[in-house]
């Protein structure tokens, strides 16, 4: 409409898609009925032909005639200009699609350009999984050869992980040997004291003696048990013995009959206050140390005449103390960590037991008071 404005104003001086005509018997055949209905000035579209007509009144010039105005009209092509803005808007949509499609291409490009970067260290990172550091054998070495990775960094990594799992390998063979030979080196001692003893019982000995004996033969169980626990724990080829069921109060009634003679000259009781008969799944042995490290520990923390030590027996739970009596104040009473320097195993070690079955151990003890969890 704006070309059309600005092509009437210069009217008869007009561009080559711009046609004048002074009277209506002269326009395309498609126009002359529309103008003989005598239109007035303005500006008129036909979609069909693709043409714009600005119709204007003129001044003929010819005296003689009444009629001093007539109309004149400006035909203006539009098809072209149609045209053009179709393909500007199809060139537009080749553009975008090419971006488009190079865009795909990249993304794809990288992610096979990637998997093919990392393929190595995936396939090492898979090899190394399989691989048991305390079972390595040859077709392992083969399969972590840095050879096979080439001199990339994936090949430096490969080398890295060969010489680690090679000191691996010479760690446990190492530790192997050591518990083999501890294995032998602990036990004969013990076989010995434990011969000894069973010569000593067949002699005539005093009260005294056979006070001693007794003490000497807990002592001798006591260390064959540790040695035996810390054997299992240094090889740990006894999985089998981890899933047993047992009861707990056999194992309480046990500990404080072996531990009972720390009381015997401090005139303190004990109270079982049994709440529960629980089932433990673990490793018997293990739970049995764990107890008696419990009761030892509140048996030699208990002064004369103090209060009697209590012992709580729950569903899931075991808690040893002698400051409280009542099943709330045990619910109340919150052991504290205390460094792994406890009597027997020390607490170190009975962490370890506990933590290798799933259990929970907590213990606090000073000169005067102990109070004692563990949970499973």
């Amino acid at each position: 409409m704006n070309q059309l404005q600005r092509a009437a104003e210069s009217y008869p001086f007009l561009p080559t898609n711009l046609r004048g005509y002074d009277d209506a018997a002269s326009l395309p055949a498609s126009l002359k009925e529309w103008a003989q209905t005598n239109p007035d000035e303005g500006l008129y579209e036909f979609h069909a032909d693709e043409l714009h007509v600005a119709v204007l009144s003129v001044d003929n010039g010819n005296p003689a005639t009444d009629i001093e105005q007539q109309n004149a009209f400006v035909v203006f092509n539009v098809a072209g200009i149609e045209a053009e803005s179709s393909e500007d808007w199809w060139w537009l949509l080749l553009i975008i699609g090419i971006v488009v499609t190079l865009g795909v291409l990249g993304f794809a490009l990288g992610i096979i350009v990637m998997r093919k970067a990392i393929a190595p260290v995936a396939q090492l990172a898979k090899v190394v999984a399989d691989i048991d550091p305390q079972q390595l054998s040859a077709d392992d070495y083969k399969r972590i050869q840095s050879s096979r990775f080439g001199d990339d960094e994936v090949g430096v990594l490969a080398r890295t992980i060969e010489t680690t799992l090679e000191r691996i390998s010479a760690f446990v063979a190492r530790e192997r040997y050591f518990t083999d030979s501890a294995s032998h080196e602990l036990r004969t001692p013990i076989t010995v004291i434990t011969g000894a003893l069973e010569l000593l019982e067949q002699s005539e000995l005093s009260a005294t003696d056979v006070k001693a004996l007794n003490r000497v033969r807990r002592a001798t169980l006591d260390m064959k048990t540790t040695i035996e626990m810390f054997l299992a724990l240094a090889r740990e080829t006894d999985d089998g013995l981890y899933d047993e069921q047992f009861l707990v109060m056999p194992l309480v009634s046990k500990a404080i009959d072996q531990q009972r003679y720390l009381l015997n000259s401090k005139l303190v009781d004990v109270d079982i206050d049994q709440l529960a008969n629980p089932k433990v799944c673990g490793h018997q042995q293990a739970f049995s140390i764990a107890v008696n490290n419990l009761v030892r520990n509140a048996f030699e923390h208990t002064l004369d005449g103090q209060r009697p030590i209590t012992i709580h027996i729950k569903e899931h739970e075991l808690f040893v103390t002698n400051q409280v009596r009542s099943e709330t104040d045990a619910q109340r009473t919150q052991p504290e960590e205390s460094p792994p320097n406890g009597y027997g195993l020390g607490l170190g070690i009975v962490q370890r037991l506990c933590e290798r079955n799933g259990w929970s151990f907590s213990l606090h003890a000073d000169e005067t008071c102990v109070a004692a969890r563990l949970s499973w």
